[in-house]
């Protein structure tokens, strides 16, 4: 089941503040110790300062859900869809955040960008943390599709786009966004990153209203059992939407849409 991110409505009792129409969180993997669900563009992981105009939050709809307490074992940016994994103790919370503090699990991600990607490729581009501390930052991507659009952007006869599989080796505060930004080829929908131009287009011509950035899969050892844990979430439907508009079918997507493998 694909899960899209409700119309907003403006509440009543608290002006200024959004509440979305909420389909049930889309759980993709869950045992006795963890859950993963396939986290909505827009929707932030929990309450923030610097979002006061949100009301719904991964964090407390999950806890509703279930009827149990929950803690996230990472973070997603709030436009960033896909796997968002949380622990259902305190003790499995700190070994799973401990595993992604030293780099011990694998992500990809799929974004959609300006311009055409190299094949494949590293970033190694240090990023500064809000102190000004430079901490080292690595990216490795490879380009799964790209597509030319005969849509005219400022000197440009045509528009041109890629579809990169990206692979962070580390795990610094909008390192994917950062670092395509870095190399020339921001994701589309990254308002503080990306390019204003293109996403300007996709807003009015498109009606595009979130970042193209998916978290597609976590890879891990289990904290309890230690088994491999690959979970996978398929693109919503937003994405999906906009893979169509730049025309791309079945066949230029990565093979691993599917749920969870457990070994």
């Amino acid at each position: 089941m694909l899960i899209g991110f409700g119309h907003p409505t403006l509440a009543g009792h608290r002006p200024g503040i959004l509440i979305y129409n909420m389909p049930p969180l889309e759980i993709i993997y869950q045992d006795k110790h963890m859950v993963a669900i396939n986290k909505p563009h827009g929707l932030l992981v929990h309450r923030s300062q610097i979002a006061s105009d949100a009301s719904e939050f991964a964090l407390q709809l999950l806890r509703d859900q279930l009827n149990r307490r929950v803690f996230p074992a990472h973070r997603l940016d709030r436009k960033t869809g896909g796997v968002l994994l949380f622990a259902l103790s305190k003790d499995v919370e700190k070994l799973m955040q401990q595993q992604f503090a030293d780099n011990r699990v694998d992500k990809k991600y799929l974004a959609i960008v300006r311009g055409y990607t190299e094949d494949t490729g590293e970033i190694d581009y240090p990023l500064r943390k809000e102190n000004g501390t430079s901490q080292e930052a690595l990216t490795r991507y490879k380009t799964v599709a790209r597509a030319e659009l005969n849509v005219p952007l400022g000197a440009h006869p045509t528009s041109r786009y890629s579809l990169v599989e990206a692979n962070p080796a580390t795990g610094r505060m909008h390192q994917l966004r950062k670092h395509f930004s870095h190399i020339f080829h921001p994701i589309i929908g990254d308002r503080t990153h990306g390019c204003n131009k293109q996403n300007k287009l996709f807003t009015e011509r498109w009606e595009l209203d979130t970042m193209l950035l998916h978290a597609s899969q976590l890879s891990f050892q289990h904290p309890v059992t230690k088994a491999q844990i690959d979970i996978e979430a398929p693109l919503q439907a937003e994405y999906l939407r906009m893979i169509g508009v730049l025309g791309w079918g079945d066949e230029e997507m990565p093979s691993h849409q599917t749920t969870v493998v457990e070994s």
